[in-house]
């Protein structure tokens, strides 16, 4: 007996967000795609930054010697150089298309400088929470380069470099126990080579969004149409098993899922814990050099 097939149900654009222009590190020139104000909402991500210049003015500084707990940063990096160091003894440089994973955990302390003086530097720093019981687990790094980043090309044209999660069949560059790390973060970088397109499944428990970086893109929805422009980032409903979008020739598209963890999140800076005890706590071990 044949099992039917589950049909795609693709969900729809709830809301679309423009971020916030800022600074920070050294004076590096950003936008601040989501922010505190989305981060229940869209449970476990806490931010994702968009820096993106070809003014050294705007990233010369860089991000130096700055602490982080309670949770990871991912950057992925479009265009540019740009050097890691962390006092875990974790060192890597990030360049065109590669990407760097880093567990804060417990508690690290670490820098982004660039290694150019004069081009374009284009990438995305994505927060993603830990869970209560990872909150201070040992640092970790991830140093992954742009040929370690699984890609496929869809019939449609589309090609699909996979960070994290899967998409049709093919594993992300990472992917790790649900029992530990119950986030199950998908990551996807989708570039439109021709005028096509790409269907994504979505767990129905997961929250979920894309960001624009190239182009425009439409998010279809049982017949419904909704334009998402450059720049703009759009929060899925939670209805629907999946997500269709349509997209012009070299339009590019993150699209970013994952199960929400439903715990309180206290922030302070670049601490993110559960309570405001674990917090003052945070900042007394920074202060003390426990974080070193």
């Amino acid at each position: 007996m044949t099992t039917p097939l589950t049909p795609f149900i693709g969900r729809r654009v709830e809301q679309q967000v423009a971020g916030q222009a800022t600074r920070d590190g050294d004076g590096v020139k950003l936008t601040r795609v989501l922010t505190q104000a989305h981060q229940r909402r869209l449970d476990p991500f806490l931010m994702l930054d968009n820096f993106g210049s070809d003014d050294p003015k705007d990233y010369g500084g860089g991000f130096p010697d700055h602490p982080h707990r309670g949770f990871e940063t991912v950057t992925y990096m479009i265009s540019g150089r740009m050097r890691h160091k962390d006092s875990a003894g974790h060192e890597g440089l990030l360049q065109n298309g590669g990407v760097q994973w880093m567990t804060a955990g417990r508690g690290v302390i670490h820098s982004e400088m660039p290694e150019q003086e004069d081009g374009v530097m284009e990438g995305f720093q994505l927060w993603l929470n830990l869970p209560s019981h990872q909150k201070m687990c040992a640092p970790g790094y991830r140093d992954i380069q742009t040929a370690q980043v699984p890609e496929l090309t869809t019939p449609e044209g589309v090609t699909v470099r996979v960070i994290s999660g899967e998409s049709q069949g093919v594993l992300g560059a990472v992917h790790r126990p649900a029992e530990l790390f119950p986030t199950c973060p998908l990551y996807l970088d989708i570039h439109f080579q021709q005028d096509g397109i790409f269907k994504q499944a979505l767990k129905a428990a997961h929250n979920a969004f894309l960001f624009v970086y190239r182009g425009t893109a439409t998010v279809v929805s049982d017949g419904q149409e909704t334009l998402v422009a450059l720049h703009r980032m759009a929060i899925l409903q939670n209805e629907g098993n999946g997500i269709e979008i349509k997209a012009a020739s070299g339009s590019k598209v993150l699209l970013i899922a994952g199960q929400p963890l439903h715990e309180p999140i206290a922030q302070h800076g670049p601490f993110v814990m559960n309570t405001r005890e674990e917090l003052i706590q945070a900042v007394d071990d920074f202060r003390a050099g426990l974080l070193a």
